[in-house]
């Protein structure tokens, strides 16, 4: 099959990303995804040196105003976006934030943009990781046990009661602010560090979870992309497996291959019934040697920054089947392409000089059914280059700021070190100095 435009790419889209990610490379992909197609695609971004902001693809970066965003700023943002795109768009979020915040003011955004119609508890449900717990404990879907404490001593119980290691996660991580340093995602393991990330609540904004620990193995990781029109009918999906991650066993897919998984597929589509959820949505599960099931990790109510993975030789993935369905155009039926690989370029580097190899190498006889690459296109190589070169900045101002208390220390006691040749007051002085 050819790829086809989309046979009427009038309408144009807004791609919307409220956190200050640079490296985001989904937000590159949905981009990349219409923009081929022939749409006019806009971009909310951080900052406008952003690797996407230097895509072919892209019509025009709009840079979102730095520090917080409050919900009335979140609006005049998007009302001033959509002055300057001049007419109703569609529109794409693609973080956790932008699509709470999205559902949360859609009365005000929808004579502006178009986007699916839901109720804003069933986003903020799905997000909100406290939620998602009895949301599966309803839909009869295996989930990690799971314990929300109430106080400090609560906190370190659940220690005793699931076992260490054990998983720490704050139930809104979009709340986080980065001068709390605290990560939304991590592992416990003693007592006294449940008690103390307790204790940190009010930083973090949300409340703390913590989950039993499951081991991950050779096949353990999976995950689901599919898009859900009215009555949560799912009109593209997919399920693949995770090969390699970065940070190693529990971070975003840095490797994962296209293969069918009926039992994650059916679990995805159950726990949208129940929720009457409608969008694209991306699951993660991992699967459960113990209790022999896959339960269900994480849910994102938008795309999921690998979700090109899933694209038919067409070019065919769950963004365009968006904006076909929310512009009113039939949406074809997609060609699965099960072997399939993505590669993050960018955190695989990091996976391989971390010795980290790849856990799942695909199985003898397995159709390889093409490559997509997170950031390097023939068609469209600048936000390859700009992502290289802060990719590697940081890098260099991380290993410097390593670096720098080394030197200071190793600085330190030479001053200190007084010359044979000084005089006595001198010497004194010096040692007082010193002191």
């Amino acid at each position: 099959m050819t790829r086809m435009p989309i046979p009427d790419p009038g309408m144009p889209a807004l791609v919307l990303r409220l956190d200050r990610n640079p490296f985001h490379h989904g937000t590159l992909g949905a981009v990349r995804s219409l923009g081929r197609a022939g749409v006019e695609v806009h971009a909310v971004v951080e900052s406008a040196r952003s690797p996407v902001a230097r895509s072919r693809h892209l019509h025009r970066a709009h840079v979102r105003p730095p520090g917080e965003l409050r919900p009335t700023d979140f609006v005049d943002l998007m009302l001033e976006v959509s002055e300057r795109i001049g007419r109703r768009a569609v529109l794409i979020a693609m973080d956790d934030l932008g699509a709470v915040s999205v559902a949360a003011h859609a009365p005000r955004l929808a004579h502006r943009f178009v986007f699916p119609e839901q109720a804003a508890e069933a986003t903020e449900t799905l997000a909100d990781k406290t939620e998602l717990v009895r949301l599966c404990a309803a839909a009869g879907i295996a989930h990690p046990d799971t314990v929300v404490p109430r106080s400090a001593v609560e906190a370190a119980d659940a220690v005793r009661r699931l076992g260490l290691p054990l998983v720490a996660k704050w139930s809104r991580p979009w709340l986080l602010g980065p001068d709390t340093g605290l990560r939304s995602t991590c592992l416990v393991t003693s007592p006294g560090q449940a008690r103390r990330l307790f204790e940190r609540s009010g930083q973090a904004g949300s409340r703390l979870l913590l989950q039993r620990h499951l081991p991950d193995g050779p096949h353990s990781d999976w995950f689901f992309h599919g898009y859900f029109s009215r009555g949560s009918v799912c009109l593209f999906g997919g399920t693949g497996r995770k090969e390699l991650a970065w940070p190693p066993r529990a971070g975003l897919t840095a490797k994962g291959r296209w293969q069918r998984n009926d039992d994650v597929e059916a679990a995805a589509l159950r726990l949208v019934a129940s929720c009457g959820y409608q969008g694209i949505l991306d699951l993660d599960f991992r699967w459960d040697p113990a209790g022999g099931a896959y339960r269900l990790l994480d849910v994102n109510p938008r795309p999921g920054a690998q979700f090109r993975l899933f694209t038919d030789e067409g070019g065919f993935d769950v963004v365009r089947s968006l904006y076909l369905d929310l512009t009113g155009q039939a949406v074809p039926r997609a060609e699965g392409r099960p072997g399939r690989v993505f590669v993050a370029e960018n955190y695989a580097l990091l996976s391989a000089v971390a010795g980290v190899r790849s856990r799942t190498p695909g199985r003898a006889g397995e159709a390889h059914r093409g490559l997509e690459t997170a950031w390097f296109a023939r068609d469209d190589v600048l936000p390859f280059l700009a992502m290289t070169a802060a990719w590697l900045h940081r890098g260099l101002v991380k290993g410097a700021n390593r670096v720098r208390p080394l030197l200071r220390r190793r600085a330190a006691p030479a001053a200190a070190v007084v010359p044979e040749a000084r005089s006595e007051g001198a010497r004194t002085a010096s040692c007082t100095t010193w002191q």
